[in-house]
């Protein structure tokens, strides 16, 4: 009997030991697997994380927007940093084309974007992100009293356009043609921001710009709005271009600025939606 009872406990042991040998082995393989990471483990996340600069160029009415925009790309991709070079889509393109070296064009026509395209600096088609229309900016509290666009003929006012060749100034002789307006200018500028910049500092007393340039502008100016804007609202594309050195981070940038955050950036801005 009690020969019995010994030879039970060691067969028990021997079954104890066996499957301690068994775990430890099953650990081990375990330890194993988790070291080799899946595809979004933080192993792989971590190889995925953006660095480098991203080179913007944009029109000279995406300030504000894309500068609130680049600070909030950098925050969610610590180090990453965005330049940016506004100005007139014309001229942007032409330094595209030119060579100068850039990730991303936001242009504030198709037109202006058609000549990256069509000289080969695209890396895909581009995409329409936001909309803008015109408004009139007078000098603060209107003193002209100002209300329509046909004012804007009147005899010794002083008014500002952007040259014809900028976006800002296509669309405002389309919505003059559609007035059946003629206007002559003291100047012609060659942004948006010039035009406006130039009632702000009382040299002209009206110029036709977008209502996000005068929304921008606060109170330095009082926005008019007219009719024949809505002839001639401009539709904003963006492109990743072919010779960007990042191009993670130029469609990390793109993707932001397509997002619901980055629309809610640009519609509180006065741009309208695609």
């Amino acid at each position: 009997m009690t020969r019995t009872v010994r030879r039970t406990r060691r067969t028990l042991q021997v079954a104890g030991a066996a499957t301690a040998a068994l775990l430890a082995l099953s650990a081990c393989s375990s330890s194993e697997d988790t070291s080799s990471a899946a595809p979004g483990s933080s192993a792989s996340t971590s190889s995925e994380k953006l660095s480098g600069t991203v080179t913007v160029f944009a029109a000279a009415s995406l300030k504000e927007s894309f500068t609130a925009l680049g600070k909030e790309f950098e925050k969610e991709h610590p180090g990453t940093k965005v330049t940016f070079s506004f100005g007139g889509s014309d001229s942007l393109a032409a330094s595209i084309t030119g060579g100068a070296p850039a990730d991303v064009f936001a242009s504030a026509s198709p037109k202006t974007m058609k000549i990256v395209t069509d000289a080969g600096g695209a890396s895909g088609a581009p995409a329409t992100f936001v909309r803008n229309q015109l408004e009139i900016a007078t000098l603060p509290g209107n003193p002209d009293k100002i209300t329509s666009l046909k004012d804007l003929t009147s005899s010794g006012l002083k008014v500002v356009l952007c040259d014809k060749e900028v976006p800002c100034g296509a669309a405002a002789q389309k919505a003059l043609d559609a007035g059946k307006l003629k206007l002559t200018p003291v100047s012609y500028e060659q942004d948006v921001k010039s035009a406006l910049t130039k009632v702000e500092l009382k040299e002209a007393d009206a110029a036709v710009v977008y209502k996000t340039d005068v929304h921008a502008a606060g109170d330095k100016v009082e926005g008019v709005d007219f009719p024949e804007s809505a002839d001639a609202v401009n539709d904003y594309p963006i492109v990743q271009l072919k010779d960007t050195e990042n191009a993670d981070a130029a469609k990390a940038f793109i993707a932001l600025v397509q997002s619901s955050e980055g629309q809610k950036v640009l519609t509180e801005a006065g741009f309208l939606k695609p």
